[in-house]
């Protein structure tokens, strides 16, 4: 056995309000997170309070501070398929504008040591709620399934160092290898609203810092210097031409110049400048293209200007795409759709970006990311309506993004349905070790190698490594 019956009645049967599984404490705890986010590498409370949780599954093997605060619980539940479900916990440097009475007044010391208002700005709170309730149903229906299953609760998302954080620090030693991985994230929809679709579901990002340098000079002498303000300004409207002019036009791609800075008195030409850059991309090829467009372009610059000294580039962030696997999307999706009938769709590409495929990547196998909404009904109809969703709706990152808390049961219920669903197919041919599957097809079949993009997470680097997405394993 690995799964008897359908994940579907399974998962109904263990939540309604006589079955084995309490979930009465999942809003009180919902709340609780809400009101104290922490930031990325500070969540020291948040990951005491996951461990303090924990200790309602004392039959899972529990490991903490891996790769900072970052804990794994494993069930193992006979023979059968090994299943890893992750859950990010950080929060973000935003002062919260909800009117909710548990809404965040809570501050912290950012990496620069200023204390800022931080606030669960992109629902991590709920993601580590959801997370601990499909623990709380798995282990209330262990006689209905075999195998292992493999929870990662993961610090840092939002700095982009998190999974390879844990990765580097022996993920892969610390937990058995999955066969499959599986992520989820909430985001603007209506609530409980399930979404999933196969291939490139976020953009990879890239982070790029560029020092452009100048010669210094009085304000009133600019002859004598080499301006490296005016060299910015025709730098960044350069770099707008690479997305209009060299990607073909269906081919999505981003180049952000998300901050400028050159100079400290009103009477001196700096003798340098810093922009960053911050860039998205579905495409490797397109990604590796804009950068080294973006290089070409501003050492031309550099070069018209008069600069003496070249520019430099520095890659303090690599993303890979998430790219969800077609096998793992035909296993799953017609089980979300069984659970949630109309509310399971399709899902659109996200232009955000995520670190969870460093995880799978990291263990050489396959894994799916799906999202749910999380607005309540009527103000998403109000705002469709009107075609104001963009303006009345509040994006992720955004002071007003709050979950509906109508939702948690339904980002409950589809981790638990995903992965029973996961757990009752035969990814592995009998037999086969760990090195052939690492180097098998996803879909289960042992030929050709693994596909998807491999991807290294917060790297930093000069332009020797030419932004290149590198393999990361333990």
């Amino acid at each position: 056995m690995s799964v008897s019956g359908s994940p579907s009645q399974i998962v109904s049967d263990a939540v309604e309000a006589d079955g084995p599984a309490d979930l009465s404490w999942q809003v009180d705890l919902y709340k609780d997170l809400h009101r104290y986010p922490e930031l990325s590498g500070a969540e020291r409370e948040t990951a005491a309070r996951i461990h303090a949780e924990l200790h309602r599954f004392p039959d899972w093997e529990v490991t903490t501070n891996i790769g900072g605060y970052g804990i794994t619980a494993v069930l193992r539940n006979g023979e059968g398929p090994t299943v890893l479900y992750r859950a990010d916990f950080d929060g973000l440097p935003v002062a919260e504008a909800t009117d909710v009475p548990y809404a965040s007044t809570h501050s912290q010391l950012d990496s620069h040591g200023q204390q800022v208002p931080t606030m669960h700005a992109c629902g991590h709170d709920a993601h580590t709620v959801t997370a601990l309730g499909a623990m709380a149903v798995l282990d209330a229906t262990r006689s209905d399934w075999s195998g292992t299953v493999v929870m990662v609760f993961q610090p840092a998302e939002e700095a982009a160092i998190g999974a390879h954080g844990m990765v580097t620090d022996g993920l892969c030693d610390v937990v058995p290898r999955p066969d499959v991985c599986l992520d989820q994230h909430v985001l603007p929809g209506p609530s409980g609203t399930v979404y999933c679709s196969p291939g490139p579901m976020t953009t990879s990002s890239t982070t790029i810092e560029i020092t452009l340098f100048g010669r210094g000079a009085h304000a009133s002498m600019p002859h004598r210097g080499v301006d490296p303000v005016v060299l910015t300004a025709a730098v960044v409207m350069k770099l707008q031409t690479i997305v209009s002019r060299e990607l073909p036009p269906g081919e999505f791609g981003v180049v952000t110049v998300a901050s400028i800075e050159a100079g400290k008195a009103n009477n001196v030409i700096p003798d340098s400048a810093k922009i960053a850059l911050s860039c998205r991309f579905y495409s490797e090829r397109w990604r590796l293209k804009a950068v080294e467009s973006i290089k070409r372009i501003v050492r031309a610059e550099a070069v018209a200007a008069g600069c003496e000294r070249e520019p430099e580039f520095r890659f303090v962030g690599l993303l890979a795409a998430t790219d969800n696997d077609a096998g793992v999307f035909e296993v799953v999706r017609p089980h979300f759709d069984a659970h949630f009938g109309v509310d399971s769709q399709d899902m659109e590409p996200w232009t955000a970006s995520e670190d969870f495929p460093v995880i799978p990547t990291a263990f050489g196998c396959p894994y799916l990311f799906w999202t749910v909404g999380i607005t309540p009904r009527r103000q998403w109809a109000r705002a469709e309506a009107s075609g104001r969703l963009d303006i009345d709706i509040p994006s992720n990152h955004n002071p007003g993004f709050l979950p509906d808390l109508a939702s948690l049961p339904v980002t409950t219920e589809s981790a638990a349905v995903a992965v029973l669903a996961c757990l009752a197919h035969q990814w592995r041919p009998t037999g086969l070790p760990d090195d052939a599957w690492a180097a098998a097809d996803w879909a289960g079949e042992p030929a050709g190698a693994a596909k998807g993009i491999e991807g290294t997470e917060g790297t930093e680097g000069t332009e020797g490594t030419e932004g290149r997405i590198q393999p990361s394993r333990a």
